[in-house]
Order: structure tokens, then sequence, then C-alpha cells
């Protein structure tokens, strides 16, 4: 007849880390404000993973007294960032301002369809430059930067450019166009960064991140 077998009782290994300890040790997600209500911004955090909560700050928009074109999209984006940041000091709060300058005029969002005609015929045929400012705000730091792209129009005609105001596209955009819509026709080249026209430079963003000890690792942004 065969042994018995014998049982033995082996102790746990207590070098084990605990569920709670996992969880401790798990990287954690702060939120995401946005402080602006443009539908392309949202857009562009959502492509790249991030999910977000948006919240447009109430910034005047005004140029003060011998402002330059990049101070000034810069103290907007920062303007709409702190002041969102005041009310959630928890999240990470991102605001943004794009503007386009020619001839050393800053040109903002048409105030109607004659102004934005009157600046689609002052962009036609020539380069301008786009300024987007971003800046992110954490833990009562904000951290900022401001891309600047060359863009050059088409040689577009009257008819074009009556045409293109007409699909309403231009009415809430700097410059009065969209590169990323039906005004994406109008243009000829650009050099610079692609996102920073349609109103977020995403690359410089996630700089600003890791400048704040944040990661982004393609998806969620975590401490």
């Amino acid at each position: 007849m065969p042994p018995l077998a014998t049982f033995v009782d082996v102790p746990a290994r207590s070098n084990l880390p605990s569920m709670s300890t996992i969880h401790a040790l798990a990287p954690t997600a702060p939120r995401v404000i946005l402080a602006s209500q443009s539908p392309r911004r949202r857009e562009l955090l959502t492509l790249i993973g991030i999910p977000h909560d948006v919240s447009p700050a109430d910034v005047d928009e005004s140029v003060h007294a011998e402002e330059a074109p990049v101070p000034h999209c810069e103290r907007l984006a920062r303007a709409k960032a702190e002041t969102l940041a005041v009310l959630h000091p928890e999240a990470v709060v991102i605001g943004s301002d794009t503007i386009v300058v020619i001839d050393g005029d800053i040109l903002g969002k048409p105030r109607d369809t004659h102004e934005a005609v009157a600046m689609l015929r002052r962009l036609r045929g020539r380069t301008h430059t786009v300024f987007t400012a971003v800046a992110v705000c954490y833990q009562g730091r904000t951290l900022s930067g401001v891309e600047s792209v060359s863009v050059t129009f088409r040689d577009l005609d009257d008819a074009r450019v009556t045409a293109y105001v007409a699909t309403g596209e231009p009415m809430d955009k700097a410059g009065a166009y969209g590169i990323q819509g039906f005004g994406a026709t109008n243009i000829e080249r650009i050099d610079g960064d692609y996102f920073a026209v349609m109103g977020l430079p995403l690359g410089r963003m996630v700089g600003l991140f890791t400048d704040h000890g944040l990661s982004y690792n393609y998806g969620p942004i975590s401490v």
C-alpha cells in the first residue's frame, strides 16, 4: 500500500504588495479642464486621448495700448487658465488664444460679414503670421508658450471671398478663416505647427505638462 501523502502548510509570502499598495503606487489622472469653448480645441484634446471637461473662461480679449501681438495672446491664454484655476485648484487647466497678424495688425474674430470680407481681401495672395499661445495652470503655477506659424493664402477673387463668407465658417475665427474646414482650400502653404493654426499647439502643450511634472503617455495625463 503506497504511503499516504503528506501536506505541509506553506506560509503566505509576506513580500507581496497588498491591493491597497498597488492602488497607491498606480499613477493618478488629475482632472483636466479646457478653458475654451472652441470645438477645434476640444477635438484636438480628444484626438490625443486626454479626457477633459470644458468650462469657457470669461476674459476681456481687448488689446492693451502698445501691446505687441505675442505678449497679447500669451497674456490672454494665461488669463483664461488662471481664471478657471482659481475655481478648480486641484485640476490641470489649459488656456489658449490664437491671433492672426498681418502688417503688424492683429486680426481678431470678425464682427460681421463685411469685416470678414475685408479681412480675407487683406490676407489673399499674401503671407501672414498666426500666433497661438497655450498656458497650463497646475497647483498654483502657470507655464505658457507661444507658437508662430507662417500661412500663405491663395490669391482669391472677390467671388471666392464672398462665397466663403457665406458658408458662415469665418465668423467665429481669428482672421476670418479656419484651416481645418472649407478654408483649407484657400491656403497655399503653411510653415510651422498645423495644430497651432487650428488653435492648440499640441507638442508645446505636452512640453508644458512635462515641465509641471505631469506625464503624457499617449492617453490621459498622470501625476
